[in-house]
């Protein structure tokens, strides 16, 4: 076996305690979901085991209407924002990256004041209501359908394609739609990648211009409904999704560990997408093409 130097140990035993402290606190919320809700009392400190057995808490939570309506809504926004701001972001990475034309510097420009001074809340409130986007899911999906910073991430990433590939595409006649969508977007994974789950992420915890532009409840995302239910321990909606139910299940209840479950729902799905983004981290970018 390879022998590890007195660095490396102490490099993986840090990574690994820190790696156990945000796991410990993920276990502790599962292990009070799935825990039988007379026996959630029994459960102390960050205990990882859940004290007893039941799936009631997600019975329940996924036989919600509002808990249904939020996650679709979340899901549609978290979807539709991710693909306009990759489309977006790859088409201006790829004319500044790789293009030359009047005003290029000034724009440039431009885009580094706004990524320093953003917008303060009300000039941008102000605007989506000009605009009719109030209560409507554009007013999420639409903003900063352009990240400056990542914008400059792609354009770099652009950048490092070898010219010769470009030569040799446009010698077979490609022009700018095709040497973008056959060369740089294939070549582009790894980074496509890894914006795509910065901007898939701030969309799925999107919670704060959600509360201030969508008015009508059915449109509230998961995130919403969560902070509600769980920051706000306001438990108003989630009784009157319940009256439903029978009296056993309802009286038995645990409003802790049905807190729990709804948390588990709102990030199991990201936990599920991080192996999916990770495999494109370890190919090459320029994976089968011409290096220089």
């Amino acid at each position: 076996m390879k022998k590890l130097s007195l660095s490396s140990v102490i490099i993986y035993s840090i990574l690994f305690l820190l790696s156990i402290s945000v796991l410990i606190p993920i276990l502790n919320i599962l292990a009070m979901s799935l825990s039988d809700p007379l026996k959630v009392h029994e459960l102390k400190g960050l205990d990882i085991l859940p004290k007893g057995f039941s799936l009631i808490n997600y019975e329940i939570l996924l036989s919600n209407p509002l808990i249904l309506r939020s996650l679709f809504n979340t899901i549609f926004i978290t979807v539709a924002g991710t693909a306009l701001n990759l489309f977006l972001t790859a088409m201006a990475a790829y004319v500044l990256a790789r293009t030359d034309f009047v005003g290029k510097k000034l724009v440039m420009l431009l885009l580094i004041v706004i990524m320093v001074f953003e917008p303060g809340m009300i000039p941008e409130y102000l605007l989506v209501k000009d605009l009719g986007l109030l209560d409507t899911y554009a007013s999420l999906i639409l903003y900063k359908a352009i990240n400056v910073y990542y914008l400059f991430i792609l354009m770099r990433f652009f950048g490092d394609v070898p010219e010769s590939i470009i030569e040799a595409a446009r010698i077979d006649g490609a022009g700018h739609f095709r040497i973008f969508t056959r060369i740089m977007l294939p070549l582009s994974k790894p980074a496509l990648a890894t914006l795509g789950l910065f901007y898939g992420v701030y969309h799925w915890n999107e919670y704060f211009r959600a509360t201030i532009y969508l008015t009508d409840p059915n449109k509230w995302p998961l995130q919403v409904v969560l902070r509600q239910f769980v920051v706000e321990r306001d438990n108003t909606a989630m009784l009157g999704q319940l009256a439903g139910g029978s009296y056993e299940q309802i009286k038995n209840l645990d409003f802790a560990s049905l807190q729990s479950g709804t948390i588990m729902i709102s990030i199991v799905p990201l936990l599920i997408l991080y192996p999916l983004i990770l495999k494109y981290y370890a190919k090459g970018a320029l994976e089968g093409g011409v290096k220089d």
